[in-house]
This record gives C-alpha cells, structure tokens and sequence, in this order.
C-alpha cells in the first residue's frame, strides 16, 4: 500500500479489556505490537475516568516503549492527563475544531469519526488529522452506528477528500486488501487481533496483506 505521507501508520489497532475475551489486554496489546501494529487506540466505555486513567498509563508504559502512538478514545481528560499522542473523537464527542483551539491538543492527533456525507464539509473535518470511516461494515464491539459505509462507500469518501482515511468496523484479514484497494489508508483492527488465539500472529499476518 502507499502510506499517506501525513499518516504513516497503516495497521491501526483499538484495543479495550472487553474485546481481549479475558486476556490480560496489555500482553495483547505488547503481542500485536510485535506483530505489526503502527498505531493503538484504547477505547474503555464502561469505566470511570480514575480507570480509564490507570489503564491508559500502563498501556503508555508499552507504546512508549516500543515507539508506538497511543490515541485515546473520547476522554479528553484522560488523553490529556496521560500526555497520549492525541485522540479519536466521534459525533456524540467533543469536536475536534474546539479540541483543536486548547493548547494542550494543539499538536496532537486528533481523529474524527465519518458517519453522515455532510460531515466532509464541515470545520471539524477541516482541523482533524485523520477521518474513520466508521463503521465500514457492521460489527458486534460497536453497535451505537449509524451508516454501514461498505466498500463503495469508502471509494466514495475517499473521492472526496485528501485526508488519510482509517477504516474500522470488521476489518480482517480476508477482507484487508479490498479495503486498501478501495481507497483505505489504514485499518483499524478491533476483533480479529484483540479476540484472536494469537495476537502477536494475527496482527502480522494482516499487517503483511498491507504491505504487499
């Protein structure tokens, strides 16, 4: 695949304790990293922001280790108190235009989430680093959707824009190099690393399919 110049990470994995199936999600999270991953997202909905904090920080301990960004979903206190590379935000969130305006995510990644057309046109789009098209097909770890993009859908979008474009919503590795070819910049992987008998595989398997 072409990295886009602005996003060179092209296996993106979102990662919460939920989706490891009872693993402990810090050795999955250090296994995928081994196996390929250029980029991690926690995403934590049912945990206080104290928790989420915690889990952040041990996770930072990894990414930092291995040099690995780490994006933080939605809380933007969490993101800023654990000084994480920057956070993915969607419609129900903080807008990305008025993250953009504090200090703190002033050179930050700031993701946002592409569930309506509209939102390529608006001052959100215009500041974020890069847009998820979310979900691209439906999946069981995120249900609150609103569009199944699909494949066409994703062609369409990435019509319509320059930004790096990050796929999520049931990416695999069969389905990997369509997605690419579709017009994907990034994958975002969720179950078919985090709920796999071996992460540290599976994430290098996939990240292959990208790279061929």
């Amino acid at each position: 695949m072409n990295l886009h110049p602005s996003f060179p990470y092209p296996l993106y994995l979102v990662i919460s304790e939920k989706d490891c199936r009872g693993r402990d999600f810090l050795q999955v999270a250090e296994y995928a990293i081994r196996g390929g991953v250029d980029m991690i997202q926690l995403r934590e909905k049912e945990i206080t922001t104290k928790e989420f904090i915690y889990k952040a920080l041990k996770l930072k301990e990894i990414t930092d280790k291995y040099h690995i960004p780490l994006i933080i979903n939605d809380q933007a206190e969490v993101a800023e108190k654990i000084k994480a590379a920057g956070i993915h935000v969607g419609n129900q969130d903080v807008a990305p235009a008025v993250l953009r305006r504090q200090h703190s995510f002033e050179h930050k990644f700031i993701g946002y989430s592409i569930e309506y057309l509209h939102q390529l046109d608006d001052e959100n789009t215009a500041v974020a680093d890069y847009l998820g098209v979310s979900p691209l097909f439906n999946t069981k770890t995120k249900t609150d959707t609103v569009t199944e993009w699909g494949l066409s859908g994703l062609a369409m979008i990435r019509s319509l824009t320059d930004k790096p474009l990050v796929a999520i919503g049931n990416v695999r590795l069969d389905n990997a190099s369509a997605i690419v070819k579709a017009g994907a910049d990034s994958l975002a992987v969720v179950s078919a690393i985090c709920g796999a008998d071996h992460p540290e595989q599976a994430a290098y398997a996939i990240k292959n399919e990208l790279l061929k």
